[in-house]
């Protein structure tokens, strides 16, 4: 089988643009990646590759470090200002332990010490083109989508105008940010168009939310840990997710979730923008966007109507998403939206709408906001025998909190029946923390592994 051969998914062969000083190792390397089906450039040098590589360049970049003139880091640096999107993968005959550290911290793709194995570069490439098919694919997607929030917040309603008007005109400014607004309003939604709208929109935008905040390894997922810590796993350095969004967008979600010693840790990143990773003998200055994400729920833990240290002193623009409630006249737009992104998503047509879903999404609260409108999308296109059931009770003898939690049931069932218990499949299928998810999973008494005969 031809590993580089398209797919599907990977419509077009493999480019792969190749720096290598030895003519000997050039010209193998290049034969043992084109009799894989790659599409190969070589250069002999850096500076030669610089004059032809772009930003738009689909393919993924090979590179020696150790060249005359420009070597591997300062060629990779060059390349992180064309794109940093652009994977990078550096090879070395000398096993540099400080060298590949420092490139896998500014997020090259990989590194491989000579003399590596053709099965080796091969995996490596693959792995790097899946990453950049899918940054392009995304970069087309924005593109496409305009410099306009008016294709992401739909709606007529004078708060989803406000709502678009706000965030167009904070996203191309350099200030930070805090969403507020009850839960299931769309902030992360709201964070990433910001981040898109703006000028660090071809940098990277990081996302922590509640399932990094409240983990056991809260710190070293945030911050990282230095080569020299010596803290386990023979002292092997660990990039936090705070460094790797340097130069683009840090979204902290749901940041009321964060213990206090956490709490001070991130206000004094919010206050200095620098790091210090766990070992680390001084702090690395970080250039940083940073947008934070709160509830305004007042029985929520650190709620808007609490004391909060953080936004209050970010020096933010704050911007405030409104409830389905205010809303409602928005409702039946969104809806028919979600029905069609959760079919295309399936790969199943879209199912016609009828009366009793109709009655439901008119009549209906909403007070889990767009994600409960959205999982009842869901749930209607995945043509859900209860769906009409739920939808009829409204205006039944039950509370509304016990019609929700039986639809949440439903929901959760089904999700378990399509992925046959696998926590990581139920995760992804229904976009919910895995945290959240057991939550949810024990409040209904329900076992994963009920459902994996």
């Amino acid at each position: 089988m031809n590993p580089f051969a398209p797919t599907a998914s990977e419509p077009q062969t493999i480019q792969v643009a190749l720096v290598e000083d030895d003519t000997s190792l050039r010209d193998a390397t290049l034969q043992a990646l084109g009799l894989e089906g790659a599409e190969v450039i070589p250069f002999a040098d850096a500076r030669a590759a610089l004059g032809w590589l772009t930003a738009d360049f689909p393919g993924v970049v090979v590179s020696d470090v150790r060249m005359p003139g420009i070597d591997g880091i300062a060629f990779f640096a060059r390349l992180r200002a064309i794109d940093p999107d652009l994977p990078v993968i550096l090879t070395t005959g000398h096993g540099d332990i400080a060298m590949a550290f420092e490139a896998m911290k500014n997020w090259a793709a990989d590194f491989l010490t000579k003399p590596y194995s053709s099965a080796s570069l091969i995996r490596a490439v693959r792995v790097a083109a899946a990453r950049r098919t899918l940054a392009l694919e995304n970069r087309r997607l924005r593109d496409a989508a305009g410099r306009s929030a008016g294709a992401a917040i739909p709606g007529t309603s004078p708060a989803a105008m406000r709502l678009r008007s706000v965030i167009e005109g904070v996203a191309p400014s350099e200030i930070d940010v805090v969403l507020t607004g009850p839960a299931g309003t769309g902030k992360s939604h709201a964070a990433q168009l910001i981040h898109d709208l703006s000028p660090r929109s071809a940098r990277r935008f990081v996302c922590v939310d509640a399932g990094v905040l409240a983990h056991g390894d809260a710190e070293l997922l945030l911050f990282g840990r230095d080569p020299g810590a010596g803290l386990g796993n023979a002292g092997l350095s660990r990039t936090g997710l705070v460094e790797r969004a340097n130069g683009g967008t840090l979204f902290l979600d749901e940041i009321e979730t964060a213990d206090a010693t956490l709490s001070a840790r991130l206000l004094s990143l919010v206050e200095k923008r620098q790091v210090l990773p766990i070992g680390a003998d001084r702090a690395r200055r970080l250039n940083l966007r940073i947008i934070i994400a709160r509830l305004t729920d007042d029985s929520a833990p650190g709620s808007a109507s609490s004391p909060d240290p953080h936004w209050h002193r970010l020096g933010a623009v704050q911007v405030t998403l409104p409830a389905l409630s205010d809303r409602r006249e928005d409702i039946p737009e969104i809806f028919r939206l979600f029905v069609i992104r959760h079919a295309r998503e399936l790969g199943i047509p879209a199912p016609d709408i009828g009366e009793a879903q109709w009655r439901h999404v008119q009549s209906h609260d909403w007070p889990g906001n767009l994600h409960e409108l959205s999982g009842f999308a869901r749930a209607f296109v995945l043509g859900l025998s209860d769906i009409d059931a739920v939808a009829t009770a409204i205006g039944g003898q039950r509370a509304l909190h016990q019609i929700v939690a039986d639809f949440e049931r439903v929901v959760l069932e089904d999700g378990l029946r399509q992925s046959k218990g696998d926590i990581a499949q139920l995760q992804a299928l229904l976009q919910t923390p895995r945290k959240t998810l057991y939550d949810k999973l024990a409040k209904h008494n329900l076992k994963p592994s009920d459902y994996r005969s």
